[in-house]
């Protein structure tokens, strides 16, 4: 019986060995800090969060590279839709400089696939014009302002001996499409002349105040000077 328990304890002799040196040596140590059981704890704690945010990042990144593919898809889809709308196939120039063909050329000369370009031009020419049509009726509905202006004009005679009313009868001659006359009156200026003070209305985009003031000018035989003494807009 002494020699199986000596056999036995000499067996397992290096397990004791072992548990003898980790007791003299202490706790175990990493990068010269000593992790013992809470220290190991935490350690494990802190590696399993990190795996987490991992995983999430991972996740995070997956996402935003699949939304920018379906970005990228959709910037392809409309940059072929704006070349089908916008670019009618321009012929090159050296095509464009070739003569007619013949009606002799044999049937071997026939572009078998010109039928599908051109169809393809076709519809984006008409998808143009379809669009343009709309636009001009929308803009055919909106209300146009007229730009009109309310001027007064001092028209000077030569004299005191220039007849006055037959001088505004010869200007209100003057016509013009968007050019309306108003009230008048006869202002002193000195030593018994007097001016006329005549006031209209104009359309902005038809009647040039340049243009009025010089027709007025015109009338050489009553008229000395024309001036603009109030300009205002409607």
């Amino acid at each position: 019986m002494k020699v199986e328990a000596l056999d036995k304890f000499w067996a397992d002799k290096s397990r004791y060995d072992l548990a003898e040196k980790r007791f003299y040596e202490g706790p175990q140590k990493i990068d010269g800090v000593t992790l013992d059981d809470g220290s190991k704890s935490e350690l494990a704690k802190r590696l399993s969060q990190l795996e987490g945010e991992n995983k999430e990042l991972k996740s995070q990144v997956s996402s935003l590279s699949q939304l920018l593919n379906a970005v990228v898809k959709r910037l392809d889809t409309v940059e072929a839709q704006l070349k089908l709308t916008n670019g009618v196939s321009k012929q090159p120039e050296s095509e464009a400089k070739k003569p007619e063909a013949s009606e002799k050329d044999d049937d071997d000369d026939v572009d078998l696939f010109g039928s599908e370009s051109e169809e393809e031009d076709g519809e984006a020419a008409r998808i143009r014009e379809e669009r343009l049509a709309a636009y001009a009726a929308k803009k055919a509905k909106k209300v146009q302002i007229i730009a009109k202006s309310n001027i007064i004009l001092d028209v000077k005679p030569w004299d005191d001996e220039t007849d006055l009313k037959v001088m505004e009868t010869e200007i209100r001659k003057i016509t013009q499409d968007g050019l309306l006359w108003g009230a008048s009156k006869f202002v002193p200026v000195a030593f018994g002349i007097q001016k006329l003070s005549i006031s209209c209305v104009v359309e902005d985009d038809k009647v040039s105040i340049d243009w009025l003031t010089e027709e007025i000018e015109k009338l050489e035989d009553f008229v000395q000077s024309v001036d603009i003494a109030a300009f205002n807009k409607i």
